[in-house]
């Protein structure tokens, strides 16, 4: 099983194995995403309860938690690929790392923005220089470095290594952003929600949470697959089989 599994993924790590997998994915995905999405905003807005220390200002978690986790796995997940690329110089692990980080720093900016939202009527204030607070403002800052950097080498694979050190080194903030709370004496609260305990909030609550978690994780996933292909027809351009289907799409 094991090696057939090394099989299929060594299969796909071919941009032209890849291409239409992520052609037929996509369309699934995007549907969940959607319907998910649909949902969870509903059980949040208009089933869950309203809190009783922060009113109904606190629905905002629904959108500002699931943005600010995803924001923290896409970044390890990329760090992954460009570990992968890196060290094993595969060219499809280097076009999904650089297909994620858009998605990433979205999520990052999403969970800023949506604080500072929440953060005014519960602090008091837009923003503070609060561990948590500082630590994902760093992430986003980390995304935008992996983006630019890339962006300023014309040599794709020499861009791919270099942006790559950024993620691989950066990874050590997610930690940081995970556990400050628990690190320093900061506003942010604590966790709500922890494989370690019961959770602290109403099963509503919970439950649009989580199905919002699942609507932004097939999402990224659809996007990802999109903007992957996209980047798969720019690098592999001067090959048969991409110009070959470019003459076959006219």
């Amino acid at each position: 099983m094991a090696f057939q599994n090394s099989i299929i993924w060594l299969y796909f790590s071919s941009p032209k194995n890849f291409y239409p997998l992520a052609g037929k994915l996509i369309p699934v995905f995007a549907v969940l995403a959607v319907v998910l999405t649909v949902i969870g905003l509903y059980i949040g807005f208009f089933v869950a309860p309203t809190d009783y220390q922060q009113g109904d200002s606190y629905r905002i978690i629904f959108i500002h938690v699931p943005a600010a986790w995803m924001s923290m796995f896409i970044y390890i997940v990329m760090a992954m690929y460009a570990f992968v690329g890196l060290v094993w110089n595969i060219k499809m692990s280097e076009m999904m790392a650089s297909a994620m980080a858009p998605t990433g720093a979205m999520f990052a900016f999403i969970a800023l923005w949506t604080g500072a939202l929440w953060g005014k009527p519960t602090w008091g204030a837009y923003w503070v220089w609060d561990a948590r607070l500082t630590s994902e403002l760093i992430l986003l800052f980390l995304y935008i470095g992996f983006m630019s950097l890339e962006s300023a080498i014309d040599d794709p694979r020499r861009a791919a290594r270099a942006s790559a050190l950024i993620a691989v080194v950066g990874v050590v903030n997610v930690p940081i952003i995970y556990f400050s709370v628990k690190w320093w004496n900061t506003l942010h609260q604590g966790a709500s929600v922890s494989p370690t305990m019961a959770p602290k909030m109403a099963a509503a609550m919970l439950n649009s949470m989580m199905i919002m978690v699942f609507a932004f994780w097939m999402y990224s996933i659809a996007v990802v697959l999109m903007r992957a292909r996209n980047i798969i027809l720019e690098r592999e351009k001067q090959t048969t089989w991409v110009q070959e289907l470019v003459t076959n799409k006219k």
